[in-house]
């Protein structure tokens, strides 16, 4: 069973900045894909940002040129940099874990990761407000 667990939420002004990290007790496979989703109670999940094995990665609208993902693999560590924060990211932030999933179409095939929100395994979250 992997165990993901976050850690570095707070309380910090609008234009601060946080760091979240996620340990990770195990990797699924080699292929494998991380990522950072959140939620305010009564909305949808939002994926944030998600890294794969091979460092590429995705951020959402929302958060680009603000939020950087990274992973120290040594530490089984998954960081998530938050810079000049905005009271919406007020959220309950998750990290999660999954494979790539294969898919073929067009008469090809590729692999690719999965939004965070559907990532397989995740965190029990770990609390962001930003208010003035």
């Amino acid at each position: 069973q992997v165990h993901m667990v976050e850690s570095g939420g707070g309380s910090v002004p609008p234009g601060g900045s946080l760091t979240l990290s996620c340990v990770a007790s195990e990797y699924l496979t080699s292929t494998y894909c991380l990522g950072w989703f959140r939620q305010v109670p009564g909305k949808e999940r939002e994926g944030v940002a998600r890294i794969d094995s091979d460092g590429e990665t995705k951020y959402s609208e929302s958060v680009k040129g603000r939020f950087t993902i990274s992973h120290d693999i040594a530490k089984s560590t998954l960081y998530l940099q938050m810079t000049g924060l905005k009271p919406e990211d007020t959220a309950m932030y998750y990290c999660a874990q999954d494979v790539k999933h294969s898919y073929c179409g067009g008469g090809s095939c590729w692999t690719s990761c999965d939004d965070p929100p559907q990532m397989g395994y995740q965190g029990q979250g770990t609390q962001v407000t930003v208010s003035a």
